[in-house]
């Protein structure tokens, strides 16, 4: 089985998997970094966000190989040591989850978005939170908590 070094978190791992092993489940199962979610399989949704590299991606569809050649993956649980992201700070005193399931990748959406615009207009939120699906409907809650962030910085 093939070996492969990733760095998550910043911190360097090495994994024995199949080629072709979705990222995600690299993450989950052999990492035990569950906060990235499983939703549709298909890079829609979402639930699956992480960073490669400062930038948002879907790990539901990206295979491992791809991603053992130095490049910087974040997660939810990278975001922050102790859970004090201001987005994660705003997540919840607007209360934005409702089943929180699709949270973890709205969130590193999010902060992908305050990285490169640290000051966006409610426009410029929704067109860049466009790819997550909220299957609860929190979407005015999730825009409330990423101006509240942004407020915070």
């Amino acid at each position: 089985m093939p070996s492969y070094k990733l760095s998550v978190n910043d911190q360097n791992h090495t994994v024995e998997v199949d080629k072709g092993t979705s990222l995600l489940w690299v993450l989950r199962e052999h990492l035990g970094l569950t906060g990235t979610k499983y939703g549709c399989g298909i890079a829609q949704c979402g639930a699956c966000t992480i960073h490669v590299d400062n930038t948002p991606m879907k790990a539901c569809v990206l295979s491992v190989e791809d991603f053992s050649n130095g490049e910087k993956i974040k997660t939810i649980e990278g975001l922050s040591e102790k859970g004090d992201h201001p987005l994660q700070k705003a997540w919840v005193e607007v209360q934005a989850p409702q089943c929180g399931y699709c949270h973890s990748g709205q969130i590193m959406q999010a902060a992908a978005l305050l990285e490169s615009n640290p000051s966006p207009s409610t426009e410029e939120i929704k067109a860049h939170m466009n790819g997550n699906i909220c299957r609860c409907g929190t979407y005015l809650r999730i825009i409330k908590a990423i101006q509240l962030a942004a407020q915070s910085q």
